[in-house]
């Protein structure tokens, strides 16, 4: 990329990051009403945790085939069509969702759509802006995802305590519809370059499996996903219990913008990760923040019965140490992915990544009930331990990996 196809870049790459914030309205819709739900709804905490991870189940069934038809198919294309799922699902919970059922289905549809906006989006923007400073880009974009999620959260918060829960999730479903407008007319058709492999081939994981790296990118992003998601639906229930164990201390703070003012910690931690990995080596770099994520699991856990602002201050590292990963793994999936299977290797990232977002919420709800419930302290530390044990699993992956000749 020259200098002069910079400003092109950078209008493009701007573009994409703000579709993905209007994208996402919905996305912290259900985790910021997660204490409410469960009144409502007479939820035990594995069925909560069930709710919060099946919206990545939708997106781990419908991210193979949105992601590899960026493959075949202009992405932008793929990426209108999916809000327009995140669209209906946000708004069905509010609509229609009763309980348990059918807010179960209407999160994954809403995750579906997630499925292709996330990765398509970084398809459309790969697609278009190449050169040195693409990994850049790349950072900046997934880094958005944090700002997508802290503005559901807030948006969430707001209009809580003013509109049933309802219209709150109503609201949130325009959102989508808007960031789908936006790339449709803000980006210029780009049609892929043909390819002779039919559907079924581009939808075979085993030719991108086979590259050691890109299998060490992939097994570092599904525990890098299980602690991310399992920590992203469940904090501000956390902080809020957190909060009861002080009764009469001033804090100035609500749960969800001290959740939300947490999450866009991880936008800076994403983007100069990136740049620190870039010098001292991925694998050296991920095998370090993630060691130092699972151990921050377990003192975040157990630290609510001590002081809340504690509480706050190691969830804040712990988030940081998440984040400080993800955009390192996922701009190495880019630089490792075969020639002409990038969208099929981000669809296999994405998928084992998002099945283990699927099941760190239901297993922190399953250890919450199973270790005495949401109103022990020691149940939360435990349930925070289980985010802990699964990222321990990403730096191992990493060293097998690498001893195999893969990731660098």
């Amino acid at each position: 990329m020259s200098a002069r196809d910079t400003p092109s870049a950078l209008r493009i790459v701007a573009l994409l990051c703000l579709a993905e914030v209007f994208s996402m309205t919905g996305f912290s819709t259900y985790p910021a009403l997660l204490a409410s739900l469960r009144e409502a709804w007479g939820m035990s905490g594995a069925e909560a945790g069930f709710i919060g991870g099946i919206f990545f189940a939708g997106y781990v069934a419908a991210v193979p085939l949105l992601s590899a038809l960026t493959d075949r198919i202009d992405a932008r294309r793929v990426y209108f069509f999916s809000t327009l799922l995140a669209a209906v699902g946000t708004i069905g919970i509010g609509a229609f969702a009763e309980g348990v059922a059918s807010g179960a289905l209407f999160q994954a549809i809403a995750g579906a759509g997630l499925a292709g906006t996330y990765m398509p989006g970084l398809k459309a923007l790969t697609d278009r802006v190449g050169g040195p400073l693409q990994s850049r880009f790349i950072a900046f974009y997934t880094a958005t995802f944090g700002i997508g999620t802290s503005a559901s959260l807030l948006l969430a918060g707001a209009l809580d305590p003013l509109l049933h829960w309802r219209w709150v999730f109503i609201l949130s479903g325009a959102g989508p519809v808007a960031a789908g407008l936006l790339a449709l007319r803000g980006l210029a058709p780009l049609e892929p370059e043909r390819t002779t492999l039919s559907l079924t081939r581009l939808l075979d994981p085993r030719p991108v499996l086979r590259d050691r790296a890109v299998l060490g990118y992939v097994l570092g992003y599904a525990a890098h996903s299980w602690e991310l998601f399992g920590l992203r639906t469940w904090l501000v229930a956390f902080i809020g219990f957190a909060y009861a164990l002080s009764p009469q201390a001033d804090i100035p703070w609500s749960a969800t913008t001290a959740a939300a003012a947490i999450g866009l910690l991880g936008i800076p931690a994403s983007i100069f990760g990136n740049e620190i990995a870039a010098r001292v080596g991925r694998r050296r770099y991920i095998v370090a923040v993630m060691g130092c994520s699972a151990l921050l699991a377990w003192a975040a856990g157990f630290s609510a019965p001590v002081a809340w602002w504690l509480t706050l201050l190691l969830l804040s590292l712990h988030f940081i140490a998440v984040m400080g990963d993800s955009a390192a793994l996922t701009a190495g999936l880019v630089a490792a992915a075969p020639e002409g299977k990038r969208g099929a290797a981000l669809a296999v990232y994405s998928f084992l990544g998002f099945g283990g977002g699927f099941l760190g919420p239901l297993v922190f709800g399953m250890t919450l009930d199973g270790m005495g419930g949401k109103d022990d302290p020691a149940a939360w530390g435990f349930a925070f331990g289980s985010l802990g044990l699964a990222c321990a699993c990403g730096p191992l992956a990493v060293w097998i990996t690498r001893r195999k000749g893969g990731m660098t």
